[in-house]
């Protein structure tokens, strides 16, 4: 894979060139930008210009020990748009990914951007605070999330796996399946790993939400059992002033693929819009 100076890292891409519109595809933790493979044949064969990367730390990039918060994750994301001169872009954020697309128009503004997509995503706020008595996590959680990766981080990703393709309690994805995705994490740094988990579930994206002036499509799983709408999806379409809502039955976290027809189609559906 190609690599380019974004931010003053080197990040691993792949785009897929043409004169179609850009999509920009921002993976989910704690995999890389290879877990879009169910969506990149149906936007190319569609007319557009698929990018995607690995987020720093992840995948193929370069792996500094820094550096995994959103602000720097989105100028991450700034530099990879000014690297290739997209522009009409439509930034898709899967999970964690959908707080780079937040913090990114929160802080950079909509200039580059034609619409935006947050799937599974974890706006508006996960951490559970006096102003956010809405939010998923509790500050125990995470600390219990971030020790589990410490010290046993390979069984910690077989369970949360099956959590992550599961919708009640049920496995969406075979076996076989949910090993090979998950597989996608064995490059990452520990840093990475650890400190994404603190800022995925510890950063407020309200005022990002509160500051998009574009259209945005928000699509989540109706059985998400790692973001739950409620917690994610339903507030963050509610906030977003202009936002389509998606709500994909028995859907689980990782229902790019394991649904990957609906959420294809609805993805390409908004983006004809």
């Amino acid at each position: 894979m190609p690599t380019l100076d974004a931010n003053g890292i080197a990040l691993s891409y792949e785009d897929t060139g043409g004169t179609g519109r850009p999509v920009v595809l921002i993976h989910g933790w704690p995999l890389s930008g290879a877990s879009w493979a169910s969506q990149i044949p149906a936007l190319t064969e569609s007319g557009y210009r698929v990018v995607t990367y690995d987020r720093r730390g992840f995948g193929s990039s370069e792996k500094p020990a820094t550096g995994y918060d959103y602000d720097t994750l989105a100028a991450d994301l700034k530099g990879l748009l000014d690297s290739l001169d997209l522009d009409d872009v439509t930034l898709v954020g899967c999970s964690m990914g959908g707080g780079e697309v937040a913090r990114y128009l929160g802080n950079y503004g909509s200039h580059r951007v034609r619409s935006a997509v947050l799937a599974g995503a974890v706006p508006p706020y996960l951490l559970k605070a006096d102003d956010n008595p809405e939010g998923g996590l509790g500050d125990e959680d995470v600390e219990q999330m971030i020790e589990g990766v410490k010290t046993g981080r390979e069984t910690f990703f077989d369970e949360f796996s099956v959590n992550f393709f599961s919708s009640d309690g049920e496995l969406k994805v075979t076996d076989d399946e949910r090993r090979r995705i998950f597989g996608l994490s064995a490059p990452a740094r520990d840093e990475a790993v650890q400190g994404c988990i603190d800022a995925f579930s510890r950063t407020d994206f309200r005022d990002d939400l509160a500051r998009i002036d574009i259209p945005v499509l928000v699509i989540h799983g109706a059985g998400d059992a790692i973001v739950p709408f409620e917690v994610s999806g339903r507030r963050s379409a509610e906030l977003i002033v202009d936002a389509e809502l998606i709500v994909v039955d028995d859907a689980p976290h990782g229902f790019n693929v394991s649904h990957a027809d609906e959420f294809n189609r609805g993805l390409i559906d908004f983006l004809a819009a």
